[in-house]
């Protein structure tokens, strides 16, 4: 949401809180990890952008390596991480791997050093909240619909968040592009068909 309405940035507030807070987090974090690898199962793109986790976030990347350590000797599946660009408020993704040579990007979180560019097939968005038919809340900055609005291809977007972030009430904002699913620790709430 690229205008964070004043309700949304208490609401944001509130999520990492409680977020930060969830006692089972680690439990959380291990189920929501199977439900991605499970979903997984079967994908055909070849590579996933992804992120870097923040405040708590759940973190993708154990799973996602194994996603790319298990593909067959004929396909080569790429993991990226992004590259924020103050200028262009847009997401870039480089290719991440256990052990890559990270630095800070222009908000102080964690890049990769000097790997390929590339544009993600998939691409798993951090939630803050989550309601019906795939919207998302974010932190607010806009970085994640500015990036899915430059991309072509568009990549299957997918959410990922606790349950305890669904926000029933919850609607899209006119440049909000919705999710093609989304995935908690309880499974997959809502897939486009």
């Amino acid at each position: 949401m690229e205008h964070p309405a004043p309700q949304h940035d208490a609401l944001r507030k509130k999520l990492i809180t409680a977020r930060l807070a969830l006692t089972d987090r680690l439990e959380r974090a291990v189920r929501l990890q199977d439900v991605l690898r499970v979903w997984l199962i079967g994908r055909t793109e070849p590579s996933i952008g992804a992120y870097w986790p923040i405040k708590g976030e759940f973190d993708p990347l154990p799973a996602l390596y194994r996603w790319a350590e298990g593909a067959p000797d004929d396909v080569q599946r790429r993991i990226g991480l992004p590259v924020a660009e103050r200028a262009t408020g847009q997401l870039r993704f480089h290719v991440w791997y256990p052990g890559c040579p990270m630095e800070l990007d222009a908000y102080d979180i964690p890049k990769p050093k000097d790997t390929a560019e590339f544009a993600p097939a998939i691409l798993i968005v951090p939630c803050l909240g989550f309601g019906p038919g795939g919207v998302r809340l974010g932190y607010g900055g806009g970085f994640f619909d500015r990036t899915l609005a430059s991309l072509a291809p568009h990549p299957v977007t997918v959410g990922v968040s606790y349950t305890h972030g669904f926000l029933p009430l919850l609607r899209s904002g006119p440049r909000d592009l919705p999710l093609d699913a989304m995935l908690t620790e309880d499974g997959v709430m809502w897939q486009r068909p």
